[in-house]
């Protein structure tokens, strides 16, 4: 695997969480799947289309008449907090984050921040020192506003930040926030195109911080080298 961005040094890492740091692909699609048929669509055609992004959006975009908005987001919701049955790690993921200086990193999900802790702990991922969550914005992925929020926090600047991301919305609201991408397909079932570098997941790398305090991404074997 090639290693990315292995001659930049980054302020901060920013994580989305489904599909990146864990796998809940399958809860999130039993959820909506029921939702879907509860609602007449056609649920193949639409699932597709629930990842990445908030729930809000995902379902005012359909613009079903006689619906209470946020009486569905949060029925939805409250079935995605009782699902979290095959929820797993992403090979490596928490590893790779517990090796992070605390104040360098954060989580940015579309997910609520009940339903994005239920997930982490249902994962085995402990929770994050930073947290950007869907009610923290006023508009959600692709709007670049999650991340350019969590540089903020972090006291970074959006384009001294790699943002690890694995959905369309994800990347563009990284790309929209002027920050670096490195796309994670351990939850792609077809290639995915894109002009980022990918990885498969975090077993085979580690992070690094240089002299100046700064993030690398090294393999493994970069990290046992340096600490011989």
């Amino acid at each position: 695997m090639t290693l990315p961005f292995p001659d930049r040094a980054f302020g901060a890492f920013l994580f989305d969480m489904d599909g990146t740091l864990l796998s809940s692909i399958a809860a999130a699609e039993r959820v909506w799947a029921a939702w879907a048929t509860r609602h007449g669509l056609d649920v193949a055609a639409f699932l597709p289309t629930i990842h990445g992004v908030r729930a809000v959006e995902t379902i005012r975009a359909l613009d079903l008449p006689g619906i209470d908005l946020h009486a569905e987001v949060a029925a939805l919701t409250q079935a995605e907090l009782d699902d979290v049955d095959g929820i797993e790690s992403i090979a490596g993921a928490a590893a790779f984050l517990a090796a992070l200086p605390a104040d360098r990193w954060a989580i940015v999900t579309s997910a609520p921040r009940q339903l994005a802790i239920r997930r982490l702990e249902a994962a085995g991922i402990p929770l994050p020192p930073l947290m950007v969550a869907g009610e923290d914005v006023t508009n959600g992925k692709p709007a670049p506003d999650c991340f350019l929020l969590a540089a903020e926090r972090l006291g970074q600047k959006p384009q001294d930040c790699l943002v690890f991301e694995d959905a369309p919305a994800g990347i563009r609201a990284a790309e929209a926030a002027g920050a670096r991408v490195v796309v994670v397909t351990a939850t792609h079932s077809h290639r995915f195109e894109t002009a980022h570098p990918t990885i498969p997941g975090y077993a085979a790398l580690a992070p690094l911080t240089d002299a100046a305090g700064r993030l690398t991404i090294s393999g493994l074997a970069g990290r046992a080298a340096q600490g011989a």
